[in-house]
C-alpha cells in the first residue's frame, strides 16, 4: 500500500503515552506548587501503580475516522489481543466506510500502533523522567475527585506532549490525558491534539475513549475516536445478533 505523505507517522507518538512499567521515582521527589494534602497522596498513588499494566489481553476496539474537508469517514470494529505486552494482533469484525479513510487514515493508524511496540515506553511515559508537574487544582466529576496538573515536557522530544493530567482522588489513577504534541511527526503535520480519558468502575479501567485531531498540510483536519474496552464474548454475540 503506497504511503501517503499528508498521513503518514502523524499517529505514531500519541500511540506511545503508556505508563513505564519499571518507574520507581517517589512523589516526594517532584515539586508541587501549592498542591493540596489530597493532591499530593493523588499523585503518589499514581507514582506507585506505574508499575501496573494497564492493558487488556483482549479487549474489543473501535475506530471512528473522520476527513471532514474531504466528507468522509470510515469505521472500524475489532478484537485486538496482545500477543507480548507490547505487541497487538487484530481480528477485524466490521470495516466500513470510505476507502480512503479507511486505507489513508485508520490502516495507518493500526500500522503506527505495531511500530509503536518497538519502542520504549519510558521515553515517553507520564513520567517525572519525562515531565514537569504542576498541580493546577480540583475538579468534581460527578460525585468522585478529580486532581488537574498541568505537565510540560523536560525536552521536546517526539511523542511528548504539552498539556494536563486528571487523577481520581481516591486511587491515583489517570482519568484523562490532554494536550498537544510539541514536536510534530512530519512536516506535513501542522498540530496534533489528543485526548485520552478512562472510565473506571471499583477503581479499575472499565474503557478508555481517545480523540485525535490532526491537522494535515495536504487534506486538511482528520479526526479519530478510538472506544476500547475488556473483551466480552457473551456481551459480543449479543451485540452481533
Amino acid at each position: 500500500m503506497p504511503e501517503r505523505p499528508g498521513i503518514r507517522r502523524h499517529l505514531l507518538p500519541v500511540l506511545l503515552m503508556a505508563m513505564a512499567p519499571d518507574w520507581a521515582a517517589r512523589a516526594a521527589d517532584v515539586p508541587m506548587v501549592q498542591a493540596t494534602a489530597g493532591a499530593d497522596l493523588a499523585f503518589a498513588r499514581y507514582i506507585a501503580g506505574l508499575g501496573t499494566s494497564s492493558d487488556w489481553a483482549l479487549e474489543t476496539v473501535e475506530i471512528d475516522a473522520v476527513l471532514p474537508k474531504l466528507e468522509k469517514r470510515g469505521r472500524l470494529r475489532a478484537i485486538r489481543r496482545l500477543l507480548t505486552p507490547r505487541e497487538p494482533e487484530y481480528q477485524v469484525l466490521e470495516l466500513v466506510g470510505d476507502q480512503t479513510v479507511r486505507q489513508q487514515v485508520i490502516a495507518r493508524y493500526l500500522s503506527a500502533e505495531m511500530r509503536a511496540a518497538g519502542i520504549p515506553a519510558e521515553s515517553v511515559a507520564v513520567t517525572p523522567a519525562n515531565y514537569k508537574f504542576h498541580y493546577q487544582g480540583v475538579r468534581k466529576q460527578e460525585a468522585k475527585t478529580i486532581y488537574v496538573f498541568a505537565i510540560s515536557p523536560l525536552k521536546k522530544r517526539e511523542g511528548l506532549i504539552k498539556g494536563e493530567l486528571w487523577l481520581d482522588g481516591e486511587t491515583g489513577a489517570a482519568v484523562r490525558q490532554s494536550g498537544y504534541l510539541v514536536k510534530q511527526p512530519s512536516i506535513f503535520i501542522k498540530r496534533v491534539d489528543v485526548t485520552r480519558e478512562t472510565v473506571l468502575r471499583d477503581g479499575l479501567a472499565e474503557a478508555r475513549v481517545t480523540h485525535l485531531s490532526i491537522d494535515t498540510r495536504l487534506v486538511g483536519p482528520a479526526e479519530l475516536t478510538i472506544q476500547e474496552r475488556p473483551y466480552v464474548e457473551a456481551a459480543s454475540k449479543i451485540e452481533e445478533r
